[in-house]
C-alpha cells in the first residue's frame, strides 16, 4: 500500500514551464486518472511520479518519504507504456521474468510469480510465444503483467489502451478494471485522452490543462457538478451546450436568461449583488427533452445524426454553434422541423464571468 503526496510540483525544460505548482494527494489503493488536453502535462506528471524526469521545484513523497531524488527503482513504482515495450526476441515467459532476473529473484520464487502474474491475466497459454506472435491487446496483457510480478506499491499507466482497436481496447480495460479489483491494495495511476476509460476506471480524476489542476472528483463529481467552464467542456460527450446568458435575478435559486433562450431558475447560489451581471450558461445534451411549450430553446432542426439507441439533434437556436440535443433513439424528428427543448432546473449550470461555476444546490448528485 502507498499514499502519494505531490506538494507545489513544478517542471521546466529550460525556461519552459510545463507544470506550475501541482498539488495532489492520493491515497493508497486509489485508482486515480489524468485527464486533459495534448500537451496539458498528464504524462510528465505521470513520468516526475516514475522518476524518469526530475522534478524542478516541490516534494514528492510516497508513504511519508520525499522521493525527488531517489531512482525510479527505489520506488517502489512499475510502469506500463503505451508501446509495450516487450523484447522482441524474448518469449512472454522471459519478458515478464526479466527484471526479477535483474533483481536476483530465486528460480522458484520467479518461476511463481511469472506464472500467478499469467493466470491472473489469462496469458498462461502464450508463455512460450514470441511478442511478435501476439495480437496488441495480448502483447499489453504482457507488459502489465511484467509490472505484476514486481509486486509494486504503485502502477503507473501511460495511455496503454491508445494502440488497440475499439474492441480491444473495451476488453482491456475490463481486464484492468479486474485486475484494480484483485489488487485493490495498489495504489494506480493511469494516463487517458478517452473519456469513456476515465469514467468507468476511475476512484477520482484529476483534470488537468496548462501544467495546472482544474478539478480533482469522482467522476460523477466532475460530471454532475464542474468547478469551471474547462470541466464542462472537456467532461461529456457531447460537449455541454455552452451559451452566453445574463443573471436576472440572484439567490438559490438564480434566474438566468441564456442568449436566444427564455429566463429559466438554476439551482444555483448566485448572490444578489450579481443581477445584470454576464454569465455563462450550461446544459448537457442529454439533459434537454423536447416539450409542447414554449421551452428553453427553440428553433429548426439543422441535422439529425441517429445512432441507434440515441439520437443527436443540431438545434438552430441564432447562434454561431447549434445547440444539440441527446434525444432518445426512437425520436422521429426531421432535418427541418421546428422543435422547442427544456431541461429541469437541477440539470442546469451558471458560470460567471471568470468562468468559475456558481455552486449548484443540488450537488448530492456527483455522490
Amino acid at each position: 500500500m502507498a499514499n502519494l503526496k505531490l506538494t507545489n510540483v513544478a517542471k521546466s525544460y529550460g525556461s519552459v514551464k510545463v507544470l506550475h505548482g501541482i498539488d495532489l494527494t492520493i491515497r493508497s489503493g486509489e485508482f486515480i486518472v489524468f485527464v486533459g488536453p495534448s500537451g496539458c502535462g498528464k504524462s510528465t506528471l505521470l513520468r516526475l511520479i516514475a522518476g524518469l524526469e526530475d522534478i524542478t521545484g516541490g516534494t514528492l513523497e510516497i508513504d511519508g518519504q520525499v522521493v525527488n531524488a531517489l531512482p525510479p527503482s527505489k520506488r517502489g513504482i512499475a510502469m506500463v507504456f503505451q508501446s509495450y515495450a516487450l523484447y522482441p526476441h524474448m518469449t512472454v515467459y522471459d519478458n515478464m521474468a526479466f527484471g526479477l532476473k535483474l533483481a536476483n529473484t530465486s528460480k522458484e520464487d520467479l518461476d511463481k510469480r511469472v506464472r500467478a502474474a499469467a493466470e491472473m491475466l489469462q496469458i498462461t497459454q502464450y508463455l512460450d510465444r514470441l511478442p511478435k506472435q501476439l495480437s496488441g491487446g495480448q502483447r499489453q496483457r504482457v507488459a502489465i503483467g511484467r509490472a505484476i510480478v514486481r509486486d509494486p506499491k504503485v502502477f503507473l499507466f501511460d495511455e496503454p489502451l491508445s494502440n488497440l482497436d475499439a474492441a480491444l481496447r473495451v476488453a482491456t480495460r475490463i481486464e484492468i478494471a479486474k485486475l484494480h479489483e484483485r489488487m485493490h491494495q495498489t495504489t494506480m495511476i493511469y494516463v487517458t485522452h478517452d473519456q469513456v476509460e476515465a469514467m468507468t476506471l476511475a476512484d477520482r480524476i484529476v483534470v488537468l490543462n496548462g501544467g495546472k489542476i482544474e478539478q480533482v472528483g469522482s467522476p460523477m463529481e466532475l460530471y454532475h457538478a464542474p468547478d469551471n467552464l474547462f470541466v464542462a467542456r472537456f467532461i461529456g460527450s457531447p460537449a455541454m451546450n455552452i451559451i452566453p446568458a445574463k443573471i436576472e435575478a440572484g439567490g438559490m435559486p438564480a434566474t438566468v436568461r441564456p442568449l436566444n433562450g427564455q429566463p429559466v431558475q438554476v439551482d444555483a447560489n448566485v448572490p444578489a449583488s450579481a443581477a445584470g451581471s454576464a454569465a455563462t450558461f450550461g446544459v448537457r445534451p442529454e439533459d434537454l427533452r423536447p416539450t409542447d411549450g414554449p421551452g428553453l430553446f427553440s428553433g429548426n432542426v439543422l441535422l439529425v445524426e441517429k445512432l441507434g439507441e440515441v439520437v443527436l439533434a443540431y438545434i438552430d437556436i441564432g447562434m454561431e454553434e447549434p445547440l444539440i440535443a441527446k434525444l432518445d433513439g426512437d425520436s422521429q424528428l426531421e432535418r427541418g422541423q421546428h422543435i422547442s427543448v427544456t431541461a429541469d432546473a437541477d440539470r442546469l449550470h451558471v458560470f460567471d464571468g471568470n468562468g468559475k461555476a456558481y455552486v449548484r444546490t443540488r450537488r448530492a448528485l456527483a455522490a
